[in-house]
């Protein structure tokens, strides 16, 4: 299992970025896919899930309505478009594929990570 994570940076306050993680060695229309994201000092939190079999999402109440997370399954990747971004956003962001049917709950696949800041 492979995830190739990228589009993280530095970016001013109240810019854009989209994250993209592409994933391979798996049949990734069997998995939900999430971004987590951990800044220094805290525990690794969910930012966004987009659910495999209808492509609903969920988000954080702290993204709602500035981050959209996005897949394409044709291409086996996941993305997040970051708008408004805020310093407290700073935080290496995290590629999750978890199993959404039979045989697959349970098991999760984690990508190695792309830091995000956001300073002036």
């Amino acid at each position: 299992v492979q995830f190739v994570e990228s589009g993280g940076g530095l970016v001013q306050p109240g810019g854009s970025l989209r994250l993209s993680c592409a994933a391979s060695g798996f049949t990734f229309s069997n998995y939900h896919m999430s971004w987590y994201r951990q800044a220094p000092g805290k525990e690794r939190e969910l930012v966004a899930r987009i659910i495999s079999f209808d492509s609903s999402t969920h988000y954080a109440d702290s993204v709602k309505g500035r981050f959209t997370i996005s897949r394409d399954n044709t291409k086996n990747s996941v993305y997040l478009q970051m708008n408004s971004l805020k310093p407290e956003d700073t935080a290496v962001y995290y590629c999750n594929a978890a199993g959404a049917r039979a045989p697959y709950y349970g098991v999760n696949y984690w990508g190695k990570g792309t830091l995000v800041t956001v300073s002036s």
